[in-house]
């Protein structure tokens, strides 16, 4: 009996161990990404209407599906073309001509993980957008564009994750390993219930025989 109940400890060890695996590498697949910081700040005033506006989140989040909307006191949305995301910043150019006053930024954007996620922040221009078509007052900062640059960035390394196949395999393997251990565990079993009954029978015949 003790070979069996070995066996039976190592397959609970087994388990434990690859089921622990599994929560570990499944924990950071299943996070959302988090807004770490926008610009403007929230609640922040600044002295005109920028140019754009941007999050900087912890991961970088998916395009399909992204957006940002940039609205005045009146509820006038001055976002200008789509979102724009460089490396973990996603931003969102303004049209000229902006009024000066309290804006709303609402944004929505896909999470590396493939679950959207959204959040707002505001802030207060003190004047109206200085910015005339063609012309940018901006002054370049990490994840976007030089003023007035006509040439495109190179392209970021693609951020989407696929399903995690990795990890159904493992709980594949660990099923499988389960499986097996069982299957031979239960063979153990019944290959020594046969040898007590044959040890049974024989003492039997030698008292038959006397």
């Amino acid at each position: 009996m003790r070979p069996i109940r070995q066996l039976l400890a190592a397959v609970i060890a087994v388990t434990a161990v690859l089921f622990s695996a599994v929560l570990i590498s499944a924990a950071p697949a299943l996070a959302h990404d988090v807004a770490e910081s926008t610009s403007p700040a929230n609640g922040s005033t600044v002295d005109s209407v920028p140019d754009s506006v941007s999050i900087t989140f912890n991961n970088r989040p998916l395009l399909l599906g992204s957006q940002i909307q940039v609205k005045d006191s009146t509820g006038q949305n001055w976002a200008d073309g789509s979102v724009e995301i460089v490396d973990t910043v996603v931003s969102q150019k303004l049209k000229p001509g902006a009024p000066a006053g309290p804006f709303t930024v609402v944004w929505r954007v896909v999470s590396s993980d493939s679950h959207p996620i959204e959040g707002s922040f505001s802030f207060t221009a003190k004047t109206g957008s200085t910015t005339s078509a063609g012309s940018s007052g901006a002054v370049p900062t990490a994840g976007t564009l030089a003023p007035g640059s006509t040439t495109t960035p190179d392209k970021a390394p693609d951020a989407s994750q696929p399903f995690p196949w990795s990890i159904v395999g493992l709980a594949v393997v660990a099923v499988g390993l389960l499986v097996f251990l069982g299957v031979t565990a239960r063979r153990k079993l019944a290959g020594g219930g046969d040898t007590e009954d044959a040890g049974v029978g024989g003492a039997e015949d030698t008292t038959d025989d006397d």
